[in-house]
């Protein structure tokens, strides 16, 4: 592994530095204000999960699309597309240090990463001419927005197991069906979405891909309020919902592949902060009394700091990893899938613990909080979900067994039956 930037990274490093020093504020500078002044400073504030309350959410809104029409006009918004479609023209190494340098800055992000990083290389590889280019350029720029429609409250780490139904009428699909835990379906212009135009073929051959326009009748998104107060997820409706066949994204019936395309760009988000951490919960310790003082200096504290410290620098290297297939133009293999479990895992063990040693104080959210101001509890409401999306942590585990220690598959039955003869709960 090569942990320093080449001579063309360290340039292009030098070149956000500058940009972020210009346009943003630093997480560091906001952790010295006064209390409420500006939100969490070090939670990724600014962020849809993080936002309560529907003027607080249309305001995040506006200043999330500024910031990204800031990125565009200085070439960082889409730093991995093509420059014909308004891209950057850069390598996987390049967005990964991107990242990395946004991190140390407050801005309004995550209501653009799954249009840019993931739909928009799925229609670029298997869209029209046409709509490349009438949608990609808003995306980079923030005009519109997209999600993405493929779990269902059958199919979620299974995505070949999905129900939603694609009936073809003459030049039309009709759509049938239920989406869920769609992230920003409710304010989302667009969205792809997979559905099964072929129950009487193999699981993964009936599966067709499309794209719509969230505001076609039939289509109706209700946010699932969440226990931390926000409501970014969502249950996605969809009763004769009817589309015409120009918006089918790949041939009929490669459904399968065209979602391939979109869940393996996730893998590129190796440069994403990894949430709570050791640097959070050693911060707080010199704050939080204990029965013997300052939780910083009891041993058993001081003893499970240690563990997390060791995870931490493990997540790190094996990040570095990564990032030195990427800059050698490869792809990162299964060691991805280890960084995943193990920090969603070790995010929801920092938060509990902290909350624990908050004792009472740990169940007060308000923005005047003096611990990190509610960090610890978004980060415990949050936590649990992030050992299910992208993959569980039983999917995880498998992927490791099978890519990285060679173990056999286990027999699955369902890749040899058509979909509709497949044992389900009712029979």
């Amino acid at each position: 592994m090569d942990f320093n930037d080449t001579p063309q990274e360290a340039e292009f490093r030098k070149k956000v530095r500058s940009f972020l020093e210009a346009n943003a504020e630093k997480r560091s500078t906001l952790a010295a204000k006064p209390k409420g002044e500006s939100g969490s400073s070090i939670s990724s504030a600014g962020a849809p999960e993080t936002v309560k309350g529907e003027d607080a959410a249309k305001l995040a809104l506006q200043n999330a699309k500024e910031w990204q029409r800031k990125k565009a006009d200085a070439g960082f918004a889409a730093i991995l597309w093509p420059k014909e479609f308004g891209g950057y023209g850069g390598t996987p190494i390049e967005q990964v240090i991107y990242a990395q340098e946004e991190h140390d800055y407050f801005v309004h992000s995550g209501y653009f990463e799954i249009g840019i990083g993931m739909l928009g290389p799925t229609m670029m590889a298997w869209g029209k001419d046409e709509d490349k280019k009438r949608f990609l350029p808003k995306m980079i720029t923030g005009e519109e927005i997209w999600c993405q429609l493929f779990s269902e409250p059958s199919a979620g780490s299974d995505l070949a197991g999905i129900r939603m139904k694609a009936e073809k009428d003459g030049d039309e699909w009709v759509l049938n069906g239920q989406k869920v835990w769609t992230s920003g379906a409710h304010f989302a212009d667009y969205g792809m979405i997979v559905a099964r135009s072929d129950p009487t073929a193999l699981k993964h051959k009936g599966l067709t891909y499309f794209y719509v326009d969230m505001k076609t009748p039939g289509i109706e998104a209700k946010p699932i309020k969440q226990i931390s107060g926000s409501a970014n997820f969502n249950e996605v409706f969809f009763n004769d919902v009817r589309i015409p066949d120009s918006q089918r994204i790949g041939a009929e019936g490669d459904g399968w592949k065209v979602s391939l395309t979109t869940l393996m760009n996730e893998r590129l988000a190796v440069g994403d902060p990894p949430g709570l951490d050791f640097d959070q919960i050693f911060e707080a310790s010199k704050e939080i009394e204990v029965e013997d003082g300052l939780a910083v200096k009891n041993s058993e504290v001081r003893q499970k700091m240690a563990d997390w410290y060791i995870q931490s620098r493990g997540l790190q290297y094996t990040k570095y990893r990564s990032m030195t297939a990427l800059s050698k133009g490869q792809t990162p293999g299964p060691e991805l899938s280890i960084s995943k479990l193990v920090t969603a895992s070790k995010m929801q063990d920092v938060s509990s613990y902290a909350l624990d040693l908050m004792d009472m104080s740990g169940m007060v959210h308000q923005d005047q909080n003096p611990i990190l101001k509610n960090l610890f509890q978004n980060g415990y409401f949050f936590s649990a979900a992030m050992r299910i999306a992208g993959g569980t942590d039983e999917v995880l585990r498998n992927i490791i067994a099978e890519r990285v220690l060679g173990l056999p598959q286990d027999e699955r039955s369902d890749k040899k039956l058509p979909f509709n003869e497949l044992p389900s709960g009712k029979n």
